[in-house]
């Protein structure tokens, strides 16, 4: 993987004191919306392939910085629900990591954010995954990557994820998403599809399938978090 250097310096930029977005704590040395043993935590993580069992047809390769708990679902959580913007910039470094381990050797890349529903962004405080893509496309970027942001896809429509099993997602996500007309030059290097976690990868799997059919099959799809199915006894 190549080094996109700085990372964690990043994390050590004041920011004014709201508690720890992983732990919760208000303790000294609170950096970037993280205090140092959270930080330490989300340093050890690195990207590996995730797969949901089972996968859903036409889901490209997943790769995720880790599993949807401790200090990384409770970022996640601050970032999404309670509106701690200042979370995108370490977050989004988290994520270039990730994009980094998708695309492998490859350049460019072309980054491709699952769109949101407009009562989405709303009750999200904005464009969430947007503000990470930006995030992640400027530290590759630094790092001397080739890389282009597209929002192809726009998203209708449809219930919260979190109401729904794996069979309502499926049905939802396969409904969801639009194509909608996309200017400049044709997409050069392989498509990384972004998203902030991965749970039966329904919603990765229709994007898909809608890229597809534009002639942008995805090489592979980065996030940060995979849940963890629960083996019930």
């Amino acid at each position: 993987m190549p080094d996109l250097g700085g990372l964690w310096s990043d994390l050590t930029d004041p920011v004014l004191p709201s508690g720890c977005a992983g732990c919760g704590e208000r303790v000294a040395g609170l950096r970037q919306g993280f205090c140092p043993g959270c930080v330490g935590e989300l340093a050890s993580l690195r990207p590996a392939p995730t797969r949901p069992d089972p996968a859903p047809p036409d889901l490209p390769p997943c790769v995720a910085l880790g599993p949807y708990a401790g200090a990384l679902r409770a970022g996640l959580l601050a970032y999404k629900e309670r509106g701690r913007h200042g979370l995108a910039r370490p977050l989004g470094a988290l994520l270039a990591e990730v994009v980094a381990a998708a695309a492998g050797a490859a350049r460019p890349v072309t980054l491709v954010p699952v769109p949101d529903t407009a009562r989405a962004a709303r009750a999200r405080y904005g464009d969430h995954l947007g503000r990470l893509t930006g995030q992640a496309a400027a530290r590759l970027r630094a790092a001397g990557w080739r890389v282009r942001v597209l929002r192809p896809l726009r998203a209708l429509p449809r219930p919260d994820s979190v109401e729904l099993d794996s069979a309502g997602r499926a049905a939802a996500a396969d409904s969801a998403f639009r194509l909608r007309r996309v200017g400049g030059a044709p997409v050069d290097g392989p498509v990384v599809l972004l998203d902030d976690i991965v749970t039966t990868g329904a919603t990765l799997a229709a994007v898909s399938r809608v890229l597809r059919a534009a002639g942008m099959t995805p090489k592979a799809a980065a996030v940060l978090a995979a849940t963890q199915k629960r083996h019930h006894q």
